[in-house]
């Protein structure tokens, strides 16, 4: 057997029961043995949840104990239910079930269908939204896109928590729960859906729930056959189950109490689809005799996270809040956590880049950086900010913002404006560059007045209303612009967006990120309307919205940076406030920002962030005009000012940057971007003072390719050309 069969991709399995105990903390030492009755495992972020768990299944099969058939362990995704299926085999486990819930109930019902209702199985939905828009048709009510998706949503949320379609209305009445729709003909919509469905012998994914607890009930002897099988059961984020997925439990478990659940009441942030941590609170009450466990020792993040984090929660309120968790790192200290005011958006999103790119700089790698937000919206200025530092990146859980079909749907129409000008009645009473935007966009479903809740609607709006701050400033940049003007603006955006995906920095939601951890995580647009989102009224609602920046905070391994920004645009009024969830944390915000809470650093005012001091202008070398786009500051000239560019020396950059893309397999902006390009064919540097002082050359970037960018601007051919090896 060779050293390498040792390595951590083919771990060494437990020789012995008593070795699956090894290494274990005395919190899921604990765990691991208590194999009988109701057990409740309450487990903070980073605790080793899953290890605990895994071992506890582990050694009750090594031990002879529990016999691997008869274990079923249930959890949410399909990425949860592989780890675990993989850790238990590398354990010596591997004949236990380890499914999601909807993955286990479809067993048991293709197995079980022939005998309880004859015949095959009804064929599975895969996708609802067609014949939900069927039925909203049939009920003659117009959806379009964006709304079809939200009422989509609300039925399967009605069908997660019981609720038929005539009680719908009732049910959201008594609720906190915004509707996309009027109740009374969504309640119609979820009717005609369900009638379509038997007419065409169809199910969907929250039936294969529904009819295999219809199953359970109503025939006892395959309800005890499914009992007589598993034994023991284990659910995994249990704070995440619906009323739907506890009722499908209860069957499952029938008059018996072998039940290990695990979860953390501080880590519920998805209560707009069904979940809720009632279940996980209630344990106690409905098994007054269960092991309880907590765990808090946290082995993913530094001591000064954990703090934070810890903080945070100390100001919840709710239920959830009383049974919070505190935890106690691990590892060894770290950096602070960073605080960072900046003046608007752009700066903010600038400002990022560059920290990324220095942490990248100093060896951590782009592929544990994460930059995360609230909604998808706020996607587009960092992915603008990242692609001209020269950083690569991909997107989790979202298209990029200039591929979302909204956007190209704008897109389509703006150019159409454009090109008809002033024929297209539209126009009639827009006298400028934004009011021409958003009345183009209003065909397209942007108003003056966000739309109410959350949802696709929601998401759509954002992005339109991306678009129209985008012409907003644009405006101001260029005040003679035109709407053909934005158009190619737009068009070279998204050209330079539209790079192949390269393993970089991950750009997610904060919703994305649960169950994720990066070395370095920057959490941005911390400010008041974002987070907590401005739809969120009630307490319980922003309640929701600290657990979500929780989820967000305890992503992070070593490095923690929290911004915000005073204003929307270059210029704007500084009327923005920094998020309520930092007060008493953020040095100077209260009570709680003492040294030992918040750092010794202190909040760094980024240049220009100050409340009572503007920006210092950034000025066109050739006509003094201010400068306000990220890429003419970068050119330090208006973009309409004549260029001295060398052409000659501009091409052969240009095939020297195709050529190192190659070689390194990445984007060409990646090495440097047209407009780096541009202002180093320009200013022509002859050392390396005169190249790094170009905005996109960092330390970096002027290591590794600075003495072939000297050489070509010097006329020589650069390393490219020669035989030497790199």
């Amino acid at each position: 057997m060779t050293a390498a069969t040792h390595s951590t991709l083919f771990p060494q399995v437990p020789e012995t029961a008593d070795a699956v105990l090894d290494g274990l903390d005395p919190e899921q030492r604990e765990v691991a043995l208590a194999l009988n009755g109701p057990v409740c495992v309450l487990a903070g972020a980073g605790t080793g949840k899953t290890r605990a768990i895994t071992h506890r299944i582990a050694y009750g099969v090594r031990a002879g104990i529990l016999q691997p058939a008869s274990v079923l362990a249930v959890t949410f995704t399909n990425r949860a239910a592989g780890e675990m299926r993989g850790r238990l085999r590398e354990l010596g486990a591997g004949g236990v079930q380890a499914r999601t819930f909807h993955s286990a109930a479809l067993r048991q019902l293709q197995f079980f269908w022939p005998k309880a209702v004859g015949g095959d199985l009804p064929r599975l939905l895969e996708r609802k939204v067609q014949l939900v828009a069927e039925a909203a048709a049939r009920c003659r009510v117009r959806l379009d896109r964006n709304e079809l998706r939200d009422v989509t949503g609300e039925i399967e949320w009605a069908k997660v928590t019981q609720t038929v379609p005539a009680d719908y209305p009732a049910v959201v009445a008594k609720s906190v729960r915004d509707a996309p729709r009027d109740p009374a003909e969504i309640g119609q919509i979820y009717a005609m859906y369900e009638q379509l469905k038997r007419d065409r012998s169809v199910i969907d994914f929250e039936d294969v729930l529904l009819l295999t607890v219809g199953i359970l009930q109503d025939r006892h002897d395959i309800a005890d056959q499914i009992r007589r099988q598993y034994q023991h059961f284990v659910v995994d984020e249990y704070q995440d189950v619906s009323p739907l997925q506890q009722r499908l439990l209860d069957l499952w478990l029938g008059d018996r109490d072998n039940l290990c659940v695990v979860g953390d009441a501080s880590q519920t942030i998805y209560s707009f689809t069904g979940a809720t941590p009632d279940h996980l609170l209630n344990f106690r009450t409905r098994h007054p005799g269960a092991t309880v466990v907590k765990l808090v020792r946290d082995y993913r993040s530094t001591p000064q996270v954990v703090h934070l984090a810890n903080g945070l929660l100390s100001q919840a309120r709710g239920r959830a809040a009383e049974h919070r968790l505190e935890l106690i790192s691990q590892r060894d200290p770290g950096p602070e956590p960073a605080y960072t005011e900046y003046a608007d958006e752009p700066a903010e999103a600038e400002g990022t880049a560059r920290r990324i790119r220095d942490l990248i700089a100093a060896g951590v790698p782009a592929g544990e950086i994460a930059v995360l937000y609230r909604i998808n919206a706020q996607s587009e200025v960092y992915e603008q900010a990242l692609a001209d530092a020269g950083v690569p990146y991909q997107l989790r859980g979202a298209e990029r913002f200039f591929e979302r079909q909204e956007v190209r749907e704008a897109g389509v129409a703006l150019r159409g404006a454009a090109r008809a000008g002033r024929n297209d009645s539209l126009l009639d009473d827009a006298e400028d560059l934004p009011a021409q935007v958003r009345a183009v966009l209003s065909t397209k479903g942007w108003t003056d007045r966000p739309p109410a809740g959350s949802g696709a609607v929601r998401d759509r709006w954002e992005s339109l209303a991306a678009l129209v701050r985008l012409a907003e400033d644009f405006a101001r940049a260029k005040p003679g612009a035109t709407l053909s003007d934005l158009v190619a603006e737009l068009d070279e955006r998204a050209a330079a967006q539209h790079a192949p995906t390269v393993q970089g920095v991950t750009l997610a939601s904060l919703h994305a990120a649960k169950g994720l951890e990066w070395d370095a995580v920057f959490l941005v647009g911390l400010t008041e309307g974002m987070m907590p989102i401005t739809y969120a009224k009630t307490d319980e609602q922003v309640e929701e919205e600290r657990r979500l920046l929780y989820v967000g905070v305890t992503r992070a391994r070593l490095h923690l940076t929290l911004s915000w920004a005073l204003s929307r645009s270059p210029g704007g009024r500084a009327s923005r406030r920094a998020s309520r969830f930092l007060k008493g944390l953020r040095p100077g915000s209260g009570r709680l920002g003492s040294a030992s809470t918040a750092g010794g650093g202190g909040i760094e005012r980024a240049a220009g962030a100050g409340r009572r001091k503007a920006r210092g202008p950034v000025l066109c070398r050739v006509c003094g005009a201010t400068l306000t786009e990220a890429g003419a500051m970068k050119l330090m000239r208006c973009e309409d000012c004549p260029s001295d560019m060398d052409e000659g020396l501009y091409e052969r950059l240009r095939d020297w940057r195709a050529e190192q893309a190659r070689e390194l397999a990445q984007p060409a902006y990646c090495v440097f971007t047209d407009k780096t390009l541009m202002a180093i064919a320009e200013r022509v540097p002859t050392t390396d003072g005169e190249l790094s002082s170009i905005s996109g050359v960092g330390v970096r970037k002027l290591d590794r390719f600075g003495a072939d960018v000297l050489a070509i601007c010097a006329g020589e051919g650069g390393r490219a050309d020669d035989d030497e090896v790199r």
